[in-house]
């Protein structure tokens, strides 16, 4: 039986996973500050509901709406194509507002806005920018076993989740509390010194279950709209 797959769209990507994201799979997209992790994870969805009529919802808990559509157009790419199929959600501005909170958790806060909007527009992929926030804020009392819970959740919604994460260039571990071993797959961004003066962006799938895929580096490529992978061909200088 042939799974069905959420293309990145990344040129050169997709073909190293066995055509991209296996559906209903929750992932990690994580790295350092400046590898363009949010870029990636808007950019799935915005190429899905463009090319496949797929519906996406993008929640963020620390970029504005406002933000997040000058950042989409500074990528050249016009929000207005796809506003049918996606839903941009601030969780940002009840952050602002914390007295109004009430008795409920922040974990619970991001479940009812996920299963409103699921049950509203029905969304093929889900998007959190980001995992860290939402554990900061949620004040997880026992952090492994309440992700383990939270991943297990997503699991019921019959998505995709995309969840973005921060990881520091010398961290050696992908989860602060085991969340790489929940994911089902992790996507890592990172960005290398190949020369003493050039930074060069680069991403590989690090785990995708249930595919048969390339565990290597692959440059990253920005331009007009489309991202892009080629072979590593200037290893990093020695000095």
């Amino acid at each position: 039986m042939v799974q069905e797959r959420i293309k990145t769209y990344i040129e050169g990507f997709d073909e190293k996973m066995n055509g991209g994201i296996p559906r209903g799979h929750n992932i990690l997209i994580l790295g350092e500050p400046g590898t363009m992790k949010s870029s990636v994870a808007f950019y799935i969805i915005f190429k899905n509901a463009q090319m496949n009529n797929l519906k996406g919802a993008y929640i963020t808990l620390e970029q504005s709406r406002e933000g997040l559509l000058d950042h989409i157009a500074t990528m050249g790419l016009n929000f207005n194509e796809v506003k049918d199929n996606i839903s941009l959600v601030d969780l940002s501005l009840i952050r602002k507002n914390l007295d109004k909170l009430g008795q409920q958790t922040w974990a619970q806060i991001f479940k009812m806005y996920a299963q409103n909007l699921k049950k509203n527009m029905d969304y093929d992929i889900l998007v959190l920018d980001t995992l860290p926030v939402l554990e900061l804020l949620a004040n997880f009392a026992e952090p492994r076993n309440d992700l383990f819970h939270l991943f297990e959740w997503l699991k019921e919604l019959d998505s995709t989740t995309i969840l973005i994460s921060e990881m520091s260039q010398s961290a050696r571990d992908f989860g602060k509390y085991g969340e790489d071993f929940l994911a089902d797959g992790i996507i890592h961004l990172t960005m290398e010194n190949v020369d003493g003066v050039t930074i060069q962006r680069r991403i590989r799938c690090v785990k995708m279950r249930s595919t048969n895929h390339s565990p290597d580096y692959y440059t990253l490529l920005y331009g007009d709209g489309e991202f892009q992978v080629t072979r590593v061909i200037t290893e990093k200088t020695e000095f």
